[in-house]
């Protein structure tokens, strides 16, 4: 039993099991004391370099613990150096990936932070370009001359662009659509197709709409969305007016429904969630109806979703004022005037 255990292949095993064992309890002790301590702080980046780096110590000690296992005993030394070629691959792979890890949180940490959810297309565009030069860095280290394989990328980089047209289009166009600033997530759009909702994300091939009030999910081609005619009502502000179209008698004065209208939109902006008191409600008088003189009232909500439910309220209150005021709302009335002409048959004798 004392010969076993002094044998190389027992003290590589201990010496590899040693560094997994390490790193497992460098995970759980290290690591979860400093969750614990990222989520009792409002600090957030150091919650994100703890998020960042998980498992990745539990990879270094084991990486370390298979390279003291190289030195011990004879080993063929062609075995030696691709396991070490291993290890490097391994350490610099496990740096690349906490830092895509850190890039992409990095990312939409910022983006909370300025109120404006970064979309994903972003986000995996930092991703990629970190993993990227990840790659690079491999191979200069794996001595890898590079260059050739730059040359050979570029000409499959243009057959790959030829074959897939579309799939290139609709990222530059997704990337055009992020750029410009004009359509983000969050914002609220109406397309010339007639769908509207909200943004949820501008992805590498196509951007979701979540319409209101059906609820459903709207995918549009990226390409689409950047060559048509988008309405944002969320742009340049959220905030926006709501227009109801209201009659009353030829009889009325005008002047006392002016003043009854405005108090009562008013009332319902100070009272109804959604409503903004900062504009006065305005109302116009516009045209001489059939039946009505007719006007527009207009007040200003919180955003485009708070239209309903604001003009519900209104047109609830307003026609309940007008029966208190005795103003009335006429119903549609067209007099027809008929011409009988005289015929023989009704001529007196």
């Amino acid at each position: 039993m004392t010969e076993f255990l002094t044998t190389p292949l027992f003290q590589r095993v201990g010496l590899i099991l040693g560094g997994l064992l390490l790193g497992v309890l460098s995970e759980k002790a290290v690591f979860r004391r400093l969750r614990k301590f990222a989520e009792g702080t409002r600090f957030q980046w150091d919650h994100l370099i703890a998020q960042s780096f998980k498992g990745v110590p539990a990879l270094w000690f084991t990486a370390g613990g298979v390279y003291l296992a190289l030195g011990v005993g004879s080993i063929d030394p062609v075995l030696t150096t691709v396991m070490v070629k291993i290890l490097t691959v391994a350490l610099i792979g496990s740096i690349i990936i906490a830092s895509m890890r850190g890039i992409g949180a990095t990312v939409e940490l910022v983006s909370e932070n300025s109120a404006i959810r970064s979309p994903t297309l972003v986000v995996n565009l930092a991703r990629s370009g970190v993993g990227v030069l990840g790659i690079f860095i491999i191979l200069q280290n794996l001595d890898v001359d590079i260059t050739p394989l730059i040359t050979a990328l570029g000409i499959v980089g243009l057959a790959v662009a030829l074959a897939l047209q579309d799939t290139l289009g609709n990222l530059f166009a997704g990337m055009q659509i992020i750029l410009s600033g004009q359509v983000r997530p969050n914002d609220y759009i109406e397309l010339a197709s007639g769908d509207q909702g909200f943004v949820t994300d501008v992805k590498g091939r196509n951007t979701t709409i979540h319409t209101f009030p059906g609820g459903n999910l709207v995918v549009v081609p990226n390409s689409t969305l950047a060559s048509s005619i988008v309405k944002n009502y969320s742009k340049p502000r959220t905030a926006l007016w709501v227009s109801t179209e209201v009659g009353v008698s030829y009889d009325s004065d005008l002047e006392d429904v002016e003043a009854v209208t405005l108090e009562v939109a008013r009332d319902v902006l100070s009272n109804v969630d959604g409503g903004l008191t900062s504009d006065d409600p305005l109302i116009r008088f516009h045209t001489f109806g059939d039946s009505s003189i007719n006007f527009e009232v207009r007040m200003m909500v919180r955003e485009f979703t708070d239209q309903g439910r604001v003009r519900h309220e209104f047109i609830k209150k307003l026609h309940r004022r007008y029966n208190k005021e005795g103003i009335e709302i006429p119903f549609p009335i067209r007099t027809l005037i008929t011409k009988v002409e005289s015929t023989p048959e009704n001529t007196s004798p």
